[in-house]
């Protein structure tokens, strides 16, 4: 008997104005015994936290990502499916199929389905959306370190009218995405 590993992507990021897009990959052992997973989104802060650490304590994952420079040469969607395929090909097992969150799938040789509101449906998903979200957040709470007029550490790069208030009074910084439309008026001044 065959035992069919399946592994669940996410992303997170494809929306901010600065900082990178972060894709994660998880595959849940049988009886994992994690429960709550959900859409990233549903859940609070604490939860998210709590379930990050089951997560990277019981399954074989994997986190990658494309940051601010590559977003801005090969565009928004590519990067998302270029840090997708890195997540999926820095797994430690190759998974036998790929549940992906989303209507797209990078072009890859994995076998794999995207799921439209995957990560509220696959718990390897929701596994995936968990890692991703907590990466990134903490990259840009860092980031908020050394660019503290952005409020990062609340709006994690989107654009928020305190984040654009800053970008009009600042400029942007190395972390904006210059090809997003709202960074590259202000890259002008």
């Amino acid at each position: 008997m065959t035992i069919t590993l399946t592994a669940g992507i996410d992303e997170a990021g494809r929306g901010p104005l600065a900082g990178p897009v972060v894709a994660a990959a998880v595959i849940l052992p049988d009886g994992h015994g994690i429960s709550g997973l959900d859409d990233s989104k549903k859940l609070t802060a604490k939860r998210r936290a709590m379930l990050e650490q089951e997560i990277l304590e019981k399954t074989i994952y994997s986190i990658a990502l494309c940051d601010e420079s590559e977003i801005d040469s090969i565009n928004i969607l590519q990067a998302t499916m270029t840090a997708m395929t890195r997540a999926a090909d820095g797994l430690s097992q190759k998974p036998d199929h790929i549940l992906v969150d989303g209507n797209r799938l990078p072009e890859w040789d994995h076998e794999a389905e995207a799921v439209v509101g995957g990560d509220a449906i696959h718990a390897c998903i929701s596994a995936a959306s968990i890692l991703a979200k907590e990466y990134r957040d903490r990259m840009m709470i860092a980031a908020a370190a050394k660019y503290p007029e952005y409020g990062w550490e609340r709006n994690k790069g989107y654009g928020t009218a305190e984040h654009m208030a800053a970008l009009r009074k600042h400029g942007p910084t190395p972390l904006h995405r210059k090809s997003f439309a709202p960074v590259a008026q202000f890259s002008l001044l």
